[in-house]
Formats: C-alpha cells, structure tokens, sequence
C-alpha cells in the first residue's frame, strides 16, 4: 500500500510540472504584446494581434481551461490511470509472479536423486515467495491426502493470488468506465449553460456565434473523458491477459508436480514441524 501511495504522490507532482511547463510554452506561443507605443497605431496592433489571437483559440491548454470544474475529477483519473498501470507493470513482472529461479529449483528437485522430496520443495517456496509459490505451497500441504482434495486445494489458492493480482486492474476498469460519463455530463452541462446564456445575449447579437462557442467548449470534457478512459481501457485488457498467461503457467506447473507426489498418497502428511 505505502508503495503506490509514494507512487502516486510522484506521479501526481510529474504531472503538475509538466503542467506548469506546458502553460509555460502556451504563453509564449500567444507571442509578445504590443508596447504602448505599437497600440496608438491600430493598424499595426491589428497586423500583431490577430494571427495569435486564432493560435490561442486553438490551443488545447486553454479548452482545458475552460472545461470547468469538470476537469478536476478527469485530471484525478488521469493521474490514477498513469499511477495504477506503472504499478502493474511492476507487480505482474515475471520474476514478481513465478520467478525462473523457483522453477528451476523445483525442476531439479525432481530429477535429484531419490525422488522429489516434498519438505525440500516447500523449503524452497518459502525461500522464493510469489504468487507461483503460494500455490505450489497450497498443493505441498495436501501431500498424502487424494488427488481430488489437492487439485481442489491448487485451483483455490489459484483463484485467490489471481484475485489479488486483479485488485488493482479494476481500478483501470472503473475509470475506464466512468471518465466517459463524467465527461459527458460536463458536456450536458456546458451546453445547457450555453444555450442559457444565449437567451440572455443583448438584442443585436449574433446569437449562433455564441451558441457555437459554447458548444464546442462544452465538448472539451467528452474529448478529455475518452482521452483518459481509452487507455485506462488498453492498459486494463493488457494486465488481465498477462495475468492470464502467468497462471497458465502456475497451473501447468502444479500439474506437472502431480505425478511426483502420487507416491505419497495416503502414506505421509505434513504437520507444522515440517513445514518451518
């Protein structure tokens, strides 16, 4: 937990300089303003001032501006997006969830000479703790007991790393989900404050102009929400697959360790001795 708090407080501080750099950059593509000496020619303010003034519009910082408070809840998922998915990226590496090391060991374990020795190979779960571990120690404890009750107890403790492993793909999944509805409904939003204040433009106005406008920065937050949701949604079918893979191979493992303890059945039990 302390982990990917630190985590997001690092990625929420990255994201705020960047912010600050980027506003940086968009105040100086506006350009220079004109000195007071350059404003008493309106022809000359004229030449300076309009191109910048159609740059600025387009300028994406100041759509995010002007989403509103809208944005606040979309730049928090955005933060969360990035935050879970580095976090991912180092929980569900190899060596975190079935390290090579332990599958060597046990591989040896079996080829030694004497058979595979049960104690030995929870000695070794022990000294390489994962995901792939916890499952082959659930199959070790059931040494002696029918085959029925160790595959039962192998595809439990399977489920429950796996569910462990889900926990935090699920926020990837939640905000995947909800950024597009809280984008729009900022949208519903803007649009309902433009045609309102529409309705109160002064006679002789050009009512489209500014109905136009209005709707187009409302827009600003359903194009943030997909921008924040679509790779929440990439990122959270990506994980999932990779943890599918893993536990693939979990399984095969186990199953591979069958043969070796069928011997055993009805003939040796561990008890908490043999365990530490």
């Amino acid at each position: 937990m302390n982990r990917w708090i630190r985590l997001f407080v690092f990625v929420t501080l990255a994201s705020l300089i960047t912010s600050d750099a980027l506003s940086g950059l968009a105040q100086e593509s506006v350009g220079p303003q004109p000195s007071s000496d350059i404003r008493s020619n309106p022809e000359t303010v004229e030449e300076l001032v309009v191109t910048p003034m159609v740059a600025a519009d387009l300028n994406l910082l100041n759509l995010l501006v002007q989403g509103g408070w809208f944005m606040v809840p979309l730049l928090a998922l955005s933060m969360l997006v990035v935050t879970m998915t580095i976090e991912r990226m180092i929980g569900l590496r190899r060596s975190k969830v079935l390290p090579p090391i332990l599958v060597r060991e046990l591989a040896d374990l079996g080829r030694a000479e004497g058979g595979f020795d049960p104690r030995a190979a929870y000695r070794i779960c022990q000294t390489f703790p994962s995901a792939g571990s916890k499952v082959i120690q659930a199959l070790l404890t059931k040494v002696g007991r029918p085959q029925s009750e160790v595959e039962h107890s192998v595809a439990e403790a399977s489920q429950r790393e796996a569910e462990k492993l889900h926990n935090n793909v699920r926020w990837l999944n939640m905000t995947a989900q909800i950024a597009p509805l809280i984008g729009l409904l900022g949208t519903v939003w803007g649009m309902i404050q433009a045609f309102y204040d529409t309705t109160q433009l002064d006679p002789g106005r050009n009512k489209s102009e500014a109905l136009a406008e209005g709707i187009y920065t409302a827009l600003v937050t359903t194009l943030v929400g997909l921008i924040v949701a679509i790779p929440a949604a990439i990122a959270a079918h990506y994980f999932e697959s990779k943890i599918i893979r893993l536990f693939h191979q979990i399984d095969e493992m186990s199953f591979n360790l069958f043969p070796q303890i069928e011997r055993f059945e009805g003939k040796v039990r561990f008890s908490h001795q043999d365990r530490d």
